[in-house]
């Protein structure tokens, strides 16, 4: 996909969310909290999930992943820290080599500035995987940790319905893939509380769009395309500090994509396939 497309692609969903004054909703566990006044404040969050799925791909081999973080937040300010066990292959040159990546940890930071009825989310989000090993180049599994810039506009057009809209942008995407725009808008409706339960129905759509051309090819190896869809859609439960969710991810992955065989899965097995996914976080104080 061009720059100039990109660009009108994002421009135009940043403008429809502005419209429509929306409110950011559906997101992962490990999303920052809003602002809550000029005051020092901090928490903490433990959950489990069945598979750590991001951006449509499952992060965990399709198995369960422990998942955690920190937050502080100060006015329009906050900060964080958050980690997941994660499982996937990284080759050191060895075709039969079993080097696995086994965690994930992710520190952010930003801004949440409010005008009017809109909320915005200026951030940098720094991924790291701690004992990951390059595999050469030319390779897919090169350099792990990459940096992102995300912004992001939220409001409410009518009561209980949330929209939202965050574009991310790393200058050189995992595996050294260059220059990657992610673009994500998300939907969300509280219903009313039933028992002690307050349930909220989400959806996310989003593409990511790898802009290097000079690894054209790796990206066709790896994923079958440039760019790819994904999206979900769920339902949460929340009670006084736990939160329940209930979701289905899906995405448009070639079925021939080498990324998405799962280290020891076997024939057949693919981190890209849809799956339902069901995830429980508590958060204190």
């Amino acid at each position: 996909m061009k720059v100039g497309m990109i660009k009108t692609l994002v421009a135009g969903l940043l403008a429809t969310t502005a419209l429509t004054s929306v409110a950011l909703a559906g997101g992962s566990l490990k999303d920052a909290p809003a602002p809550a006044g000029r005051q020092l404040s901090w928490s903490f969050n433990i959950g489990g999930t069945s598979d750590y799925v991001f951006r449509g791909v499952s992060q965990n081999a399709e198995d369960p992943a422990l998942q955690g973080g920190v937050d502080l937040t100060y006015g329009i300010f906050y900060a964080g820290i958050w980690s997941s066990m994660v499982g996937f292959g990284l080759f050191d040159g060895n075709p039969g080599s079993t080097d696995v990546v086994t965690a994930e940890v992710d520190f952010y930071a930003g801004i949440k500035p409010v005008w009017g009825p809109l909320t915005f989310d200026l951030g940098v989000i720094y991924y790291a995987y701690p004992g990951a090993k390059d595999g050469g180049a030319p390779s897919i599994w090169n350099e792990q940790d990459y940096v992102e810039l995300k912004a992001g506009v939220s409001g409410s057009p009518v009561k209980n319905l949330t929209l939202g809209a965050t574009v991310f942008f790393s200058p050189d995407y995992i595996n050294e893939t260059g220059q990657t725009w992610t673009i994500e808008g998300t939907a969300g409706y509280e219903f009313s509380k039933i028992g002690p339960f307050v349930p909220t129905l989400s959806s996310t759509l989003g593409t990511t769009l790898f802009e290097n051309a000079a690894n054209a090819t790796l990206f066709n190896a790896a994923l079958g395309d440039d760019s790819y869809l994904y999206w979900n859609v769920g339902m949460a439960l929340a009670v006084d500090k736990l939160a329940l969710d209930f979701r289905y991810w899906d995405n448009d992955i070639s079925g021939t994509a080498t990324s998405c065989a799962n280290p020891g899965g076997g024939p057949g097995a693919s981190s890209c396939d849809q799956r339902f996914v069901f995830s429980a976080k508590i958060t204190l104080p």
